[in-house]
């Protein structure tokens, strides 16, 4: 099966299996840091953007919460913040800062 090609180019980025079996894709680096968000839906074989993260980021961690939201976190350079994802209205939340050790 042959996909179409992301809008956007990127590596570094995260790339998560949402519950409905679309991949959603955030961040990453493309002569900068990325702040986009790309989703794939399988039954069309086609990515369409989605809503910017709030911040710029790329090497962050990316994890899919029981109510099928994502939250995202960190990322390079020393983002200290994190933001949720509600894969149902496509909008973000930026919900704090991660504590410093």
């Amino acid at each position: 099966m042959m996909t179409g090609n992301l809008n956007v180019g990127r590596h570094y980025h995260t790339a998560s299996i949402l519950c409905d079996g679309k991949v959603f894709v955030t961040g990453g680096y493309n002569s900068g840091y990325l702040e986009s968000t790309e989703l794939y839906g399988p039954v069309t074989g086609s990515w369409t953007m989605s809503a910017n993260m709030s911040a710029k980021r790329y090497r962050h961690q990316a994890s899919i919460l029981c109510d099928d939201q994502v939250l995202v976190t960190g990322g390079c350079c020393y983002i200290d913040s994190a933001e949720l994802y509600d894969s149902s209205t496509g909008n973000w939340t930026r919900i704090g800062n991660i504590n410093s050790m």
